[in-house]
């Protein structure tokens, strides 16, 4: 039977994210195309929101007569996208286990460019969580002006419930964003539906009151401007990726299904790009700090409707629900690089509902920071955005070429296997790589002209970054290898330590707690000492004292004065004096652990495991003991008299 208390600590959790899952039932936690969709190109689908009003935003620099090439520019991107969702098939198919760039430039590039691409990635994650959520926040308060001003907060509570959702588990947590993901897009195909009906009868007007953004200076119009148009209309890409890296969250036959929802979401995707973007121009929408161009749409089409606030609704609702792609995403990746030794090993492991726990709360908590930092607006996380994305396309379209390569030059049924693919020779290599340098070609175009043309304004802090983790990542492959070098005892004698064992105990006072270490040191027959770190002189007396009445001529207490009021130092000084004195065999240090029945009591306590790990760190022949006094919870008798809580077990 649990203790009185740990059934409501299991029952807060399983209300927040469920029953725990056993191993077992991860085959059965994979989804179906339809769910698929919804988990994992809400990122792709719910950036048609922002990505013209983002080309408009660039186009107004050299004013609004110019607005019409927001039209061409957006052919362009949608060619691009189709490239890179062929190339992206391809990879789906040759990488069936999933990991997308990463495991793709690993396999064929090297070490170094797989971090890369996987820094890339999971800085792009991020981003994603913050850009999409500020983004919808803005969707709303278009409709809601007075929570202009709570916006930050707003951010924070979706980030926070997003989290808790994806701590329940992928099944479930797709299950529950497949509800606003196809509300957006019956509401967005709606929208466009009446919108070119109005437009082919002369029904559809410009639409009015709206004040459009301000840059200050204008600039002449030229390639330039048109690049920088381009990479950010490009933000409507971000997302292509995520199927490829969560094929093993799908259904069998995995592969499959993950192409077919990827070509399914590049379809969707493309209508609803070029459809907002003609309906722009038609109705004279404006990029303005007040008004999103989705807004401006739906009320020249509906004006103030119900539909109208339908419409902002499902976008906002796609826009927050598109950070589900990160969360599906993130803790895999890392997951992925934590299992090779690039990043902590604590990110392999599942939680209770078979998913990568710590990395979702990592994800939400980056995230948070950088809504927290830029105060949720869109526009100031865009330069950072994309260029991580991008890379990673670049990354990936590099490492099929020469993967393809090699495919090419096998003999017709040779077959090698390697650790996360199997390559066979493909008489149709030829078209295949033709492809995919394509996609890599444009895409590292786009990648160098976006950092250029966003430099300034904040893509420098990316550039920066990237470099950063990628040195982050190796020193902590450097570490895991150098520890797993050290344990290794095949290839050379261990050294065993033979010896008594003297035992240290530290004590702050002289209570219960010390007299159940004292049992302990006693219990295991080994000479034994009690030491007590003096930062108060007129409590050192005091320990004395109790020391005399309650332990006595049955151990020896050692008072060390720390006029300083340290702890560290003098600890460590006086166990490398016990090394001194005892050149063989080891020295068990004891300490005394106040162990109370909630974790909010428990941070009351001093808790000073960690400076004693500072204090003993380096330190050989040295062990430690943690010696735990349970301090159960009083209640009332009938009588109003305290009584201990019974503390019971299986």
């Amino acid at each position: 039977m649990a203790s009185a208390k740990q059934p409501a600590r299991q029952s807060l959790k399983r209300l927040l994210i469920g029953e725990p899952l056993a191993t077992y039932d991860l085959p059965h936690q994979a989804v179906s195309k339809i769910v698929g969709l919804a988990v994992f190109a809400s990122d792709a689908l719910s950036s048609t929101a922002y990505a013209t009003e983002e080309i408009l935003v660039v186009l107004a620099f050299a004013g609004a007569n110019y607005f019409n090439v927001s039209i061409p520019i957006a052919l362009a991107i949608c060619v691009l996208l189709v490239i890179v969702t062929l190339s992206y098939r391809q990879t789906i198919h040759a990488y069936p286990s999933g990991g997308g760039a990463y495991i793709v430039a690993r396999d064929n590039l090297g070490e170094l460019p797989a971090q890369i691409a996987g820094a890339a990635l999971l800085t792009d994650y991020i981003l994603t969580v913050a850009v999409s959520i500020s983004s919808g926040v803005a969707q709303i308060t278009s409709g809601v002006p007075f929570l202009r001003d709570f916006r930050v907060e707003v951010a924070l509570l979706v980030i926070i419930a997003i989290t808790l959702v994806n701590l329940r588990g992928v099944k479930e947590s797709g299950r529950i964003f497949a509800v606003p993901a196809y509300f957006f897009l019956a509401l967005a195909f709606l929208m466009l539906g009446v919108g070119a009906y109005q437009y082919a009868t002369g029904q559809l007007t410009p639409v009015t009151g709206v004040t459009m953004i301000q840059h200050g200076l204008l600039e002449p119009f030229g390639w330039f401007l048109i690049l920088r148009a381009f990479s950010s209309g490009c933000t409507a890409l971000t997302g292509i990726e995520a199927i490829s890296n969560g094929i093993t969250a799908f259904q069998e036959p995995k592969s499959k299904n993950a192409a077919i929802t990827l070509t399914w979401m590049s379809g969707i995707l493309i209508m609803l790009f070029l459809g907002f973007t003609l309906l722009a121009n038609q109705v004279h929408a404006l990029p303005s700090l007040d008004e999103t161009v989705i807004s401006q749409l739906a009320r020249a089409i509906y004006g103030n409707s119900v539909l109208y606030y339908l419409t902002l609704m499902g976008t906002a609702l796609i826009l927050l629900m598109a950070a589900n792609t990160s969360y599906a995403d993130f803790p895999r990746l890392a997951a992925l690089h934590a299992g090779d030794g690039f990043l902590p090993r604590q990110l392999t492991i599942r939680g209770s509902r078979l998913v990568f726990s710590t990395g979702i709360v990592m994800l939400g908590i980056l995230a948070s920071l950088l809504v927290v930092f830029f105060r949720a607006e869109t526009s100031a996380l865009i330069p950072l955005y994309a260029i991580g994305v991008f890379l990673s396309f670049t990354m990936s379209q590099t490492g099929m070429v020469v993967r393809t390569w090699k495919v090419g030059h096998m003999k017709p049924g040779e077959e090698v296997r390697t650790e996360v693919t199997t390559l066979r020779y493909d008489p149709n290599w030829r078209p295949k790589i033709a492809l995919s340098a394509v996609g890599a070609l444009v895409t590292g175009v786009v990648t160098v002209v976006f950092a250029i043309t966003k430099f300034t304004q904040g893509a420098w802090f990316i550039v920066l970054l990237i470099p950063c983790l990628v040195y982050l990542f190796f020193q902590i492959h450097y570490h895991y290898r150098n520890v797993s070098q050290r344990l290794s005892a095949s290839d050379k004698k261990v050294k065993h330590i033979t010896g008594p064992v003297q035992s240290l105990l530290f004590i702050e006072d002289v209570h219960a707690g010390t007299l159940r270490m004292i049992d302990y040191a006693k219990a295991a027959c080994c000479p034994w000492k009690a030491v007590h770190i003096a930062t108060d002189p007129n409590k050192a007396e005091v320990v004395q004292k109790k020391w005399q009445e309650r332990v006595g001529k049955d151990g020896e207490l050692t008072i060390i004065s720390s006029p300083y009021r340290e702890l560290i130092q003098p600890i460590r000084e006086c166990v490398e004096e016990e090394l001194e004195k005892q050149p063989v065999g080891f020295i068990n240090v004891i300490l005394g652990h106040l162990a109370t029945d909630t974790a909010w009591e428990q941070a009351l306590h001093q808790n000073s495991a960690f400076i004693f790990n500072l204090a003993l760190q380096g330190l050989e022949r040295v062990t430690v003991t943690n010696v735990p006094y349970q301090i159960h919870h009083l209640h009332h008798n009938a009588n109003g008299h305290n009584e201990d809580k019974p503390s019971t077990s299986n």
